[in-house]
């Protein structure tokens, strides 16, 4: 297995022999290896090291497999990972316990090298695509979150949760921001509505105005799961270009077009718009990465929110 990196496999497991099998193996397939022979160790090590995928024995003393699990998923830092469970138990209440610890595969002992390996890899292409997703649902104009019916957050990704923050702040809301709480009552109140029999889906959308801050949200049905996906955005109204130019060290010509690409128009739009080729855009465009110290348009708005203060609501 060819790796332009060195993907990090945590095995943990008290007995010296597995330890080694699944070592070398790991090892010499092109994987850096992190080694833990009981739960509280490997909990330790955690903290200094994320591994991208653990190998977990489910039969350790005093800390065992299964609570070990547990304690990495609750943990936000660490509930991503994703745990493989090693066990040479084959009752089928043993296996069902692991997947509702949050285990998402298990390998019966006696290890089967070939298997391990085949295993681990699957797992990791499923982890790092579901990293890749989530680094530009975070990096994008929009952001997103999943609910139930009665709108308890069921899935809150980096973007969501920067949204509802800002809306929480300014819109004096009081709710649970996290998995599990419910969405702020105007919210709330729209969901429900926009859920009710007969109701077109995406026939209404969301539209909130706080302290110049316009907020919007529309709503579609996920078929498989019954939640809902919400879609969200939250933009200012109005830009002081005097302000966004001397915060950030633009010109103002740079201001300004930091001020459509929050609005998301193209090059070609804003060549439009500014009375100029799309070919000159990048260019200014290619400068404002360059002063900002980022590499992509949303990072962009983001810096100018952050160092502003004007688009983006502190929350210490």
């Amino acid at each position: 297995m060819a790796n332009v990196f060195e993907p990090v496999v945590m095995i943990i497991d008290d007995t010296p022999d597995n330890l080694a099998l699944l070592s070398d193996t790991l090892s010499e397939a092109g994987y850096r290896v992190l080694v833990a022979t009981d739960g509280l160790s490997a909990l330790e090590q955690i903290n200094y090291l994320r591994p991208d995928i653990i190998l977990l024995d489910v039969m350790m003393p005093e800390v065992d497999g299964f609570e070990t699990c547990r304690q990495l998923k609750v943990n936000p830092l660490t509930a991503a990972i994703p745990v493989l469970f090693m066990t040479a138990l084959g009752e089928l209440d043993d296996l069902l316990r692991g997947f509702s610890e949050g285990a998402v595969d298990y390998i019966v002992k006696p290890i089967r090298p070939p298997e391990v390996l085949v295993r681990v890899e699957s797992h990791l292409k499923q982890a790092f695509n579901f990293q890749r997703a989530e680094l530009a649902l975070n990096n994008s104009p929009f952001a997103v979150m999943t609910t139930t019916q009665d709108g308890r957050i069921t899935w809150l990704p980096e973007s969501g949760e920067n949204w509802l923050v800002d809306y929480v702040k300014l819109a004096d809301a009081c709710p649970l921001v996290q998995v599990g709480g419910k969405l702020p009552a105007p919210l709330l109140i729209w969901l429900q509505h926009h859920s009710l029999p007969g109701e077109k889906e995406g026939s209404t959308n969301f539209e909130a105005n706080y302290q110049g801050v316009h907020f919007s949200v529309k709503c579609s049905v996920c078929q498989h799961t019954g939640e809902y996906l919400l879609l969200m955005e939250k933009h200012s109204k109005e830009w002081d270009l005097e302000s966004i130019r001397n915060s950030l060290s633009l010109t103002f010509r740079e201001a300004e077009i930091l001020m459509w690409i929050s609005r998301g128009k193209t090059n070609k739009e804003m060549g439009l718009i500014l009375g100029t080729s799309p070919r000159t855009i990048n260019k200014h465009l290619e400068h404002i990465f360059e002063k900002l110290g980022v590499v992509s348009r949303a990072a962009a708005v983001s810096m100018a929110m952050q160092k502003t203060g004007k688009f983006k609501v502190e929350t210490d």
